[in-house]
């Protein structure tokens, strides 16, 4: 299972003082050091955090998988085609949110999903689409010629009880229908220390996508050390 590390919130930090520091890129590597199998970035349209000139720097930079999460517009795929990261996630965006608030709306979206994805597939770039844990946004995800899902853990990570357990059933069901329908499966919102083992211990998950968490702790203990024991907890046992 492989771990993809979002560098996103150490931008968010550099933003607060418009200023140069604490470098995405000096983090990337550092993450990369501490044992994480890729990079990722959310490129917004308003540019709140990460830069059109982070990404150009990690793509020089970064050997591993660099995971480029963006909105499904004219802009992005442009700059998605110029750029070449590893693979492209297509994820739904609304500028008065603080965080990516749940999955796509493939079904709504399927035609223009298709439309955007056959031009990044020309680029010889692979893309996933985050999703909610359904079985139908699962299977119109196959329809638009996808490669892989990400399956939304956000409604897992902030319940409890019960609830909890219902949604790591819906996650769980998810995971087995992409498997059936060929599409590789990654998760990844809200995944942190205490609640990821679960999620890890899905059978057919390809890979975790975590940023928030990861780099609240970093502040802490440094970069390095967050992503080795994120790295731990995510060990099949």
């Amino acid at each position: 299972m492989i771990l993809g590390v979002n560098v996103d919130h150490v931008a968010t930090v550099r933003e607060a003082r418009k200023t140069f520091e604490p470098d995405p890129v000096m983090a990337a590597t550092l993450a990369v050091l501490g044992g994480a199998d890729g990079i990722t970035v959310h490129l917004r349209e308003d540019r709140r955090h990460m830069h059109d000139r982070d990404l150009r720097i990690l793509r020089e930079v970064v050997q591993h998988e660099l995971n480029l999460e963006m909105a499904a517009t004219e802009e992005m795929v442009r700059i998605a085609l110029e750029v070449k990261p590893d693979m492209v996630t297509l994820v739904p965006e609304k500028r008065e949110e603080l965080t990516t608030e749940g999955g796509l709306d493939v079904i709504g979206q399927k035609d223009h999903l298709k439309e955007v994805i056959k031009r990044i597939h020309d680029a010889n770039i692979p893309v996933s689409l985050f999703i909610n844990p359904h079985i139908m946004d699962v299977d119109v995800s196959r329809e638009t010629g996808a490669d892989m899902v990400e399956i939304h853990t956000g409604l897992y990570a902030n319940a409890k009880g019960k609830r909890r357990e219902e949604e790591l059933h819906r996650v769980r069901e998810s995971v087995k229908i992409a498997k059936r329908q060929s599409l590789a499966a990654n998760a990844g919102h809200g995944l942190n220390y205490f609640n990821v083992k679960s999620i890890a211990e899905i059978e057919g998950i390809r890979g975790l996508y975590i940023g928030h968490s990861i780099i609240s702790r970093a502040v802490l203990v440094g970069i390095e050390r967050a992503v080795r024991e994120m790295k731990e907890l995510i060990k099949k046992p």
